[in-house]
C-alpha cells in the first residue's frame, strides 16, 4: 500500500518504488513530488487531472512529473501498477537515464510539453501492459525482501522502462538520439542552481554557442528551450518544498528564483495546474491512501 506521498518517506530505503493495486474506491485527487508511471490494466475508472476527468483503457500509461497531481474515480476492480522514481534520484544515480532518447521522451520531453501541466498519456498494446504489470508487481516483492536487492530493482525499473519505451509510438524525428554535450552541459548548471537569474545570453557563453543555436539544440534534444526548462525545473524544486517544508508560498517562490510571489503563482499555476495554496493542501492531505493489491 502506497503510505506516502512524499519522496523523503517513500524512498527511505532507495530510489525506486512500485506497487500493483486493484481499486474499486475512489482516489482523491493528490500531489506529490516524485516522478510517477502509472500502467493501466483490467478494469473500469476514470483519470482526473488538470485537464478534466476521461474513462482509462487497459494499456494507458501515465507519466506524471513531480509536481503534477492526479485521481481516480468510479473505480471497479481496476488495474493500476506504479513505479515511481526520486526526483532527487532522477539528478543523481538514475541522472543516466536521461542520456538514452527514448528514455527521455518518456520521462522527461513529454510530461513537461506545454499545456501539460506535467502529465503525459502514452498507450502501449494489451499485452506490453500486462507484461509492465506483472514486472513491477516484481519489483513490489523484491522491494519488500527482507535483504536489500538494489541489483534487482535496478534491473525491473530497466525492464518497465523498456517495455513501455518499446510498446509506445516511435519517437518524433524532431528529438535527436545522442544529447549534445553543450545541451547536457546546460542542463547540469541548470539543475544545480535554478534560483539563479539565469538569461539565455549566459548560458549560451557558458557553452561558447549562439543563443538561438542552443535555443536550436534545445529544442532538438528537450523538447523546449532553455528558459522554458529552467521555468519546469523551478517549479518542480517549488512542489517539493511546498510539500515538505514550511516555507510561505512567497518565500518558496524566492527560493527557486522567483522572488515576485504574483509571478510566482502565475507561473506555478501555468506549469503544474494549481495554485501553490492548493498545491500544498493537495499534497498534505493524509488520508489519501491507494489500497493494497
Amino acid at each position: 500500500m502506497l503510505s506516502t506521498l512524499h519522496e523523503h518517506a517513500l524512498f527511505a530505503r532507495g530510489p525506486i518504488w512500485g506497487g500493483v493495486h486493484r481499486l474499486s474506491a475512489d482516489v482523491e485527487s493528490h500531489a506529490h513530488d516524485f516522478l510517477e508511471i502509472a500502467v493501466i490494466g483490467t478494469g473500469r475508472g476514470r483519470h482526473v487531472t488538470s485537464r478534466g476527468e476521461r474513462e482509462v483503457r487497459p494499456g494507458e500509461v501515465f507519466i506524471l512529473r513531480p509536481g503534477a497531481w492526479h485521481g481516480f474515480r468510479d473505480c471497479v476492480e481496476l488495474t493500476v501498477a506504479n513505479c515511481c522514481l526520486s526526483a532527487q534520484a532522477l539528478r543523481a544515480e538514475l541522472a543516466a537515464l536521461h542520456d538514452i532518447a527514448m528514455l527521455r521522451r518518456l520521462l522527461w520531453i513529454d510530461p513537461t510539453a506545454p499545456g501539460t501541466h506535467g502529465v503525459a498519456l502514452a498507450a502501449v498494446d494489451e499485452s506490453a501492459a500486462e507484461e509492465a504489470i506483472a514486472e513491477i508487481g516484481e519489483l513490489e516483492r523484491d522491494l519488500a525482501a527482507t535483504r536489500a536487492r538494489p541489483g534487482r530493482v535496478l534491473g525491473r525499473l530497466v525492464a518497465v522502462l523498456g517495455i513501455l519505451a518499446d510498446g509506445r509510438d516511435p519517437a518524433p524525428a524532431t528529438v535527436d538520439s545522442a544529447i549534445h554535450p553543450a545541451v547536457a552541459a546546460t542542463v547540469a548548471r541548470i539543475e544545480a542552481d535554478p534560483a539563479r537569474q539565469w538569461r539565455l545570453d549566459d548560458l549560451a557563453r557558458a557553452v561558447n554557442l549562439d543563443p538561438a543555436y542552443l535555443g536550436r539544440l534545445f529544442g532538438q534534444h528537450i523538447g523546449s528551450t532553455p528558459m522554458n526548462f529552467l521555468a519546469r525545473v523551478r517549479a518542480e524544486r517549488a512542489a517539493s518544498l511546498l510539500a515538505r517544508s514550511t516555507m510561505s508560498a512567497a518565500q518558496v517562490g524566492a527560493a527557486v528564483g522567483w522572488d515576485d510571489p504574483t509571478y510566482f503563482a502565475r507561473r506555478f499555476r501555468a506549469l503544474v495546474g494549481l495554485t501553490p495554496s492548493e498545491y500544498r493542501r493537495r499534497s498534505r492531505a493524509v488520508a489519501t491512501r491507494l489500497p493494497s493489491s
